[in-house]
């Protein structure tokens, strides 16, 4: 099946356009001696799958884009200005732009949620101890490592995957000087009793939001607690700049620090204020980001219908389930995930690979947990024992396709294979319980008969 791609070509002779207004299958785009030709999905050309083709996979996500066209102007913009990076115009923009649609005081873009991450902690001067989740992806904590910290993992609450207030007392020492919580799938956490617990031991808390963008709690934005924090704007989030982070903090003070450290420490020229990173979002990035914008509340709207068919048809599937945000959250919908029970005629790597094989691609986010990878097990906090929930989430999940372009009859066979495959399984149960039961008669009157004629 034909599906958009670009492909950048070299122009040797003057401007060439689209000569026609109506949909074409190719459409040329011209921008200062370059031409970027693409399908255009708008178009009639079809390609029909042929013999031996295999049908066009779904994936977990596709990154949400922009009409290319839309774009230009914004590149044209920057070929002229000459302007690529270092705090230009459109990233000062789009600074302004999400705090106002967000919610918040103050935002620093950074090249990815990654160095927000880092940037974060080093802004803070953070030392020693962090107590965070084991269930969550992997930059959490390897953040805390490249700044020489010591993750200190502690059990999740099985009904939100996020960090469990109730075990963070316990796991506090006289090292302890943070609390790196993360709002899993864009989940909410208990954000009350977190801050109650950073207060009375004098901790900081940064919150891991890379799932989190748009989320609100109680009618307030998630990135309005705690000390700082992180986005993530890479491509498989629901906001996307190709590439992106940020760090949400409270005041310009803050900002001005984290602004020196993504710019090598510069506080001016011939002035270096501490050892920083390269950590600025280019120009192109935030152009995109602004075009996003535009976008953001209509792809979200998707989602919430995608969301929605996938609850619908989980009420009928025994052995499944799924997450019910807490009240009071206002979602962006950017996961799915399910969890395989016991109940359920299948595995979880089973349903996994019975997916994949129908060219159905989940991801089991989060799996293995990190307290299991080589570089964090030998740590005293990564005993299975003492994380019990995290380690049956990470066995049990799976996160299914979600992305604004998936259509809701994908989603429609999505989970009729799941609902096929365990009627399949428990149909194949009750043959071969059957088919033992006749062995063992047949075997019985063979042995009777042998004995009578003995």
């Amino acid at each position: 099946m034909a599906t958009q791609s670009e492909t950048l070509k070299l122009s040797l002779s003057g401007r060439v356009k689209s000569k026609s207004s109506t949909p074409q299958a190719l459409q040329i785009i011209d921008l200062k001696g370059f031409l970027f030709i693409y399908t255009n999905p708008e178009s009639d050309l079809n390609v029909e799958y042929g013999e031996g083709m295999k049908k066009e996979p779904i994936f977990v996500t596709k990154p949400a884009l922009p009409p290319l066209d839309e774009f230009i102007p914004y590149l044209e913009q920057i070929w002229d200005s000459k302007v690529l990076t270092n705090g230009g115009p459109f990233h000062a923009h789009l600074e302004q732009k999400l705090c106002h649609y967000l919610g918040v005081n103050q935002l620093a873009l950074c090249t990815n949620g990654s160095i927000a991450l880092l940037t974060a902690l080093q802004a803070l001067r953070i030392s020693g101890e962090v107590i965070t989740t084991p269930f969550t992806f992997v930059c959490t904590a390897h953040s805390l490592i490249w700044n020489n910290l010591t993750p200190v993992f502690v059990d999740i609450d099985p009904n939100t995957l996020n960090l469990d207030p109730k075990q963070i007392e316990s796991a506090i020492s006289p090292r302890t000087t943070a609390i790196l919580p993360v709002h899993c799938y864009g989940t909410p956490c208990d954000v009350e009793q977190i801050q109650r617990v950073a207060d009375i031991y004098g901790l900081k808390t940064i919150y891991d939001a890379a799932h989190a963008f748009g989320v609100k709690y109680q009618g307030k934005s998630v990135l309005n607690y705690g000390d700082l924090s992180i986005l993530s704007m890479h491509a498989t989030k629901v906001f996307n700049t190709f590439e992106g982070g940020a760090i949400v903090c409270h005041d310009e003070k803050m900002k001005e620090r984290i602004g020196y450290l993504k710019n090598f420490g510069f506080a001016d020229e011939v002035t270096v204020t501490a050892a920083g990173i390269n950590g600025k979002m280019s120009e192109f990035n935030a152009a995109l980001g602004l075009l996003q914008l535009q976008y953001i509340d209509a792809n979200l709207a998707k989602r919430k219908a995608i969301d929605k068919r996938y609850r619908e048809h989980f009420k009928h599937i025994q052995g499944i389930t799924v997450l019910t945000p807490p009240k009071g959250t206002q979602s962006n919908y950017s996961y799915f995930p399910i969890f395989v029970n016991e109940d359920y005629p299948l595995t979880r790597d089973q349903l996994y690979f019975t997916m994949k094989d129908h060219q159905i691609n989940g991801r089991r986010y989060f799996y293995p947990l990190i307290s299991e990878m080589p570089m964090y097990r030998q740590l005293s906090s990564a005993k299975a024992d003492n994380l019990p929930h995290a380690h049956r989430a990470a066995n049990t999940v799976i996160c299914l396709p979600i992305y604004p372009d998936l259509k809701l009859s994908d989603v429609d066979k999505i989970c009729e294979l799941i609902s096929n495959a365990a009627t399949s399984k428990k149909s194949t149960a009750r043959k071969k319980i059957v088919s033992d039961t006749a062995h063992k008669t047949q075997v019985k009157k063979t042995l009777n008969g042998s004995l009578r004629h003995h």
